[in-house]
């Protein structure tokens, strides 16, 4: 099978007890403890053990349930894992507990403000010394937009997308986010990286002068700035998203550093990346770098055939056959790293992988999965960098406003 010519990038998306809905019913789940700040910093801890680039922390603005993000309400089962802590507050407080690994958690960006946003990431980034990112998410659900009053969304099921009405939502919804994180972007810069003089002598602590108004309008927004939080240690933190479809990859192509997707073969991941290379050259960014990693379920066992058993007992105790937007797989360490070569000739920057339990399947990727990679030389040995952006290659972007 051919190798990787260069290092595999790896991610872990963390949610609840993990992605299988029964996760948290297993012998070694810590359902009592998903609400407590040692939970999470033992989750980062043991994935910068296993020197992966980043994690990213699941959020929404409604209860989980039903999955990829439909339209529809809550389906109310009481049986699997509801609630969740904010995902950028968490990151904050399990920063300062981590030195290497990239943080970025989930927002959703329909009904929450950029300004806001923007400070909130800006601080995580110097909470973490440069290590903080942000998944941005659309929520396109009737029940989340009655939590805030200020806007009704209908209520289309999923099989409804792609009708009309369907995609005047979607393209709505996308734009939107797409209009929200170039106002984040200039928030950042809105700040020089020299605007800060505290000179105690002559008594200034700013140059005034290297404070910009942005003076952003949109449809969408209008945010006049500039932040109140300095620019962040690595300029622009880490932007990502996760696409199914047009719309979404559009936005990935557009607007973000990082995007998730979620092809069940090298023949679907390759045509996702051309899509998304296609639509960087439309929105005028085919010189960046916007790295594509896989996502991934994963129950990972080192005896043959446990992890399968392990699904199978799981869907039994959730009386249907486990489902997701992403490809599931089970099997060895070793079977998963043959997989990452068979889609190796597609393109794929590397993988986001989602431990179907925790801490359980966590433990398999950074102690069985990330050795193996290691024999096969696909993956680093050690952090080479002190930012996320530099694990990830992107080098720390000019500021748009500084003079030249």
């Amino acid at each position: 099978m051919s190798r990787p010519t260069t290092h595999l990038h790896l991610a872990v998306a963390l949610d609840g007890a993990g992605w299988h809905p029964a996760a948290w019913r297993e012998a070694d789940a810590r359902p009592a403890d998903l609400f407590g700040a040692p939970y999470w910093a033992g989750l980062a801890a043991e994935a910068e053990r296993g020197l992966l680039d980043l994690i990213t922390i699941e959020d929404s603005l409604g209860p989980q349930g039903p999955p990829f993000n439909s339209p529809a309400g809550s389906d109310n089962r009481t049986d699997q894992v509801r609630g969740r802590l904010d995902a950028v507050l968490t990151a904050a407080r399990i920063a300062p507990l981590t030195r290497h690994i990239g943080l970025v958690p989930t927002a959703v960006v329909t009904h929450t403000e950029p300004f806001h946003l923007s400070k909130a990431i800006a601080t995580l980034d110097y909470v973490s010394g440069g290590r903080a990112g942000v998944q941005v998410r659309v929520s396109g659900k009737a029940d989340e937009a009655a939590h805030f009053g200020r806007r009704t969304l209908p209520r289309l099921p999923v099989s409804e997308l792609d009708s009309p009405a369907g995609l005047a939502l979607l393209q709505d919804l996308f734009g939107e986010a797409a209009d929200y994180v170039e106002a984040v972007r200039r928030l950042w810069d809105s700040w020089e990286d020299e605007a800060e003089i505290r000179d105690v002598a002559t008594g200034r602590f700013i140059d005034r002068d290297k404070l910009h108004y942005i003076d952003f309008e949109s449809r969408h927004f209008s945010v006049k700035g500039p932040s109140i939080t300095p620019r962040p240690p690595q300029g622009q933190p880490l932007v990502a998203a996760l696409a199914h479809r047009t719309e979404p990859f559009r936005l990935v192509a557009g607007s973000t550093d990082l995007g998730f997707v979620t092809p069940h073969d090298a023949g679907q991941a390759a045509a996702v990346i051309g899509e998304i290379r296609d639509e960087q050259d439309r929105a005028g960014r085919a010189a960046e770098t916007v790295h594509v990693l896989a996502d991934l379920v994963v129950f990972l066992d080192e005896q043959p055939g446990r992890a399968a058993d392990r699904r199978a007992r799981l869907d039994g105790l959730l009386e249907a056959p486990y489902a997701s937007d992403a490809l599931v797989f089970a099997g060895t360490p070793a079977e998963l790293a043959d997989l990452f070569d068979d889609f190796a000739p597609s393109g794929l920057s590397g993988f986001r992988l989602r431990p179907a339990t925790l801490p359980h399947d966590l433990a398999q990727i950074t102690r069985g999965l990330v050795p193996e990679l290691q024999r096969r030389g696909a993956f680093r040995h050690e952090y080479e960098a002190g930012t996320l952006r530099g694990l990830l290659g992107l080098p720390r972007p000019a500021n748009r406003y500084a003079a030249a």
